[in-house]
């Protein structure tokens, strides 16, 4: 079968909700909440004059700050640029882009997309997302040389075959999985340059590499059984890391790798709750590999949704697929503990889903000396956001309110597998997408962003729709993150005032659709921003003065935002990872060059129709790319 001639998104996928059910939304309860709104940016003890200065570009400090702030940067100005710019004072240098050897002599880049599934299998992914960096060497070594460990969201059949995406073959299937996953490269500085060494611990976990579950959906859990081993991690979005050294990476949207052609075929009511269809993302890899076709395969579509963790030190450790987090679309695992314990917070990316804590039930370190994961035991809760400004982590527990066999869930290994489905029934709050979690390093407080939605007229989406997106902040009762109770606000409106007087930004931040999230020890909160290709640089959907995709840094404590980076066009600015000297820098720019509604559509004949960054060769094609960022003077980033 050919494939459709390229077109660019009309819309995100995951701006189209599949949740049915009748919760409140976020945006009701948010509208209600506005109206009575002590603080915008500066913490819940901030005064109200922030949501003057945030319009008129001024910060005011809150109580107790120092005047000073935290970002010392001059901002850069929007751009639509394909080229990537950072402040004066600042260097980059790109790093590990597609096609990279994970180790030195391995299969070259081929520019015409040439490269086979096996010689793609050991080279660095496709769409770059989140990131870690794991310091090998106490003190400053640790800042010179470390494990760079990044996932691979999706990819670009227009640019990963040299034909695009015409009749589907199993040598492209096998390619396509073999640039997701994950990548682990050894990076050290050396001058004025990292680049990457010789290493025993690199590794490419794929979309063809045998993993193992735990916790109450085991290995031989009879909706895991499928015709072929458990095999491969899919659509990894956003990352995080634990206390005890590991990477967790996150599937998200794996129902898109689905489909059939048996026209009998219609979801069950589960399978519809997780956007399965009979069409899927348009991957069609079901035309040349059974796994995916839905109707004769259907439990392999079980096996994804999952958090996986992944040992970077240990090149022969089995990637996990850890249960007790629960089953959706996930973007972020951002790992914490409070009182010995370890806490999990994970968005699920899709408009009108849910935010989620797991809570360990015991010390991480005592289950860790008994040889057990802490990520195996404990209760995945699911947030209630009340129009008082409080809210609710809701348990998921079987036999717990309305999860009962009465109810339709067999026991706690269904209501993980069915994880939305019992977030529905327990009265979970609809949110605008929520994607990245970050906690503040100092006063413990959780940020979200929440991307874009239809606004669910409900108190935590204060427009409707919501075409820019906000971050929500929120104080776990006693500052204890294992807590059941909160107290939430806005931090930020995102958006053009010309086009929305709603939005807060000023004129020198301009910024819409937050999605990644992070802050650096110092507590600068970086902000990424994921503007759709079908919105990007367009007028009709205001964006037209945003520009392309950034990167900004935030203080809470002031209120300032300023613009530290802008991307090069058709792509988005993800994953964030720092030394721990905080001298260096790196950033993922994740699908350069892909079909937008402003600049056209990449193809077969001109894979460069939209960019060609980073290389820029006559003959080449746009490349995801982690970018080293440096000040000049060697100092810390953001000051």
């Amino acid at each position: 079968m050919s494939a459709p001639p390229p077109v660019f998104p009309g819309f995100d996928p995951d701006e189209v909700s599949s949740n049915p059910s009748d919760n409140p939304p976020f945006g009701a309860v948010a509208a209600r909440r506005m109206s009575r709104r002590t603080a915008l940016r500066g913490g819940t003890a901030a005064a109200a004059a922030f949501l003057l200065a945030a319009r008129t570009g001024t910060a005011a400090a809150a109580p107790g700050a120092d005047p000073r702030g935290l970002l010392g940067f001059t901002p850069v100005p929007t751009a639509d640029d394909d080229t990537l710019v950072v402040p004066d004072g600042y260097e980059t240098q790109v790093i590990i882009p597609w096609g990279t050897p994970v180790r030195p002599g391995g299969p070259a880049w081929c520019p015409g997309a040439g490269n086979t599934a096996a010689e793609q299998a050991e080279q660095v992914g496709m769409h770059h997302d989140g990131m870690h960096y794991f310091p090998l060497g106490p003190g400053d070594e640790g800042s010179r040389r470390g494990l760079l460990v990044l996932n691979h969201e999706y990819i670009d059949q227009d640019l990963l075959f040299p034909d695009g995406p015409a009749a589907m073959t199993p040598e492209k299937v096998a390619k396509a999985l073999a640039a997701h996953g994950v990548s682990v490269v050894e990076v050290e500085q050396r001058g004025d340059g990292w680049q990457v060494v010789a290493s025993p611990r690199a590794r490419r976990v794929t979309g063809a590499t045998p993993v193992t579950f735990s916790g109450p959906v085991g290995a031989d859990h009879p909706a895991l059984r499928s015709a072929n081993p458990p095999m491969g991690t899919l659509n990894n979005c956003s990352s995080g890391f634990t206390p005890w050294g590991t990477y967790v990476t996150c599937e998200e949207n794996w129902n898109n790798y689905f489909g059939t052609e048996d026209p009998d075929w219609r979801p069950t009511a589960a399978q519809d709750r997780y956007g399965l269809s009979a069409t899927g993302g348009g991957f069609r890899w079901h035309l040349a590999d059974p796994r995916f076709d839905i109707a004769a395969n259907g439990n392999e579509a079980n096996r994804f949704g999952w958090i996986v963790e992944i040992d970077p030190h240990d090149p022969a450790a089995v990637p996990v697929k850890r249960t007790a987090l629960g089953r959706f679309k996930h973007e972020s695992c951002t790992v914490t503990e409070s009182r010995g314990r370890v806490v999990a917070y994970s968005g699920d990316d899709q408009d009108g889903d849910y935010v989620y804590k797991f809570v360990g039930d015991g010390s991480w370190r005592a289950h860790r000396a008994a040889g057990r994961s802490p990520l195996d035991h404990g209760t995945l809760y699911v947030a209630r956001f009340d129009d008082d400004g409080t809210g609710t982590w809701l348990p998921l527990l079987h036999d717990a309110g309305p999860l009962t066999r009465a109810g339709g869930f067999a026991d706690q290994a269904d209501v993980l597998l069915r994880t939305r489905e019992a977030a529905d029934a327990v009265g979970a709050t609809r949110m605008d997408r929520p994607e990245w979690i970050a906690v503040h390093p100092d006063n413990r407080d959780v940020y979200c962003t929440l991307t874009n939605g239809s606004g669910w007229d409900s108190a935590v989406s204060p427009r409707r729709p919501n075409p820019y997106g906000h971050i929500v902040r929120w104080t776990e009762r006693g500052r204890d993150h294992t807590a059941t109770a909160f107290d939430w606000d806005i931090f930020i409106l995102a958006g053009d005032p010309l086009h929305d007087p709603a939005s807060e930004p000023g004129e020198d931040d301009l910024f819409g659709s937050p999605d990644g999230l992070s802050f650096d020890a110092d507590g600068r909160l970086w902000i990424r921003t994921d503007v759709s290709n079908s919105a990007q640089n367009l007028a009709a959907r205001g964006y037209e003065r945003i520009g392309n995709n950034q990167m900004l840094a935030a203080d809470p404590r002031t209120g300032e935002i300023r613009r530290f980076l802008t991307g090069p066009r058709g792509a988005e600015i993800s994953g964030l990872a720092f030394t721990p000297d905080r001298r260096t820098m790196f950033v993922n720019v994740q699908h350069p060059g892909e079909a937008t509604a402003a600049w056209g559509a990449p193809g077969p004949r001109n894979p460069r129709a939209v960019s060609n960054w980073p290389d820029f060769t006559p003959d080449g094609r746009p490349r995801s790319a982690t970018v080293v960022v440096r000040r000049r003077d060697g100092g810390i980033i953001g000051t």
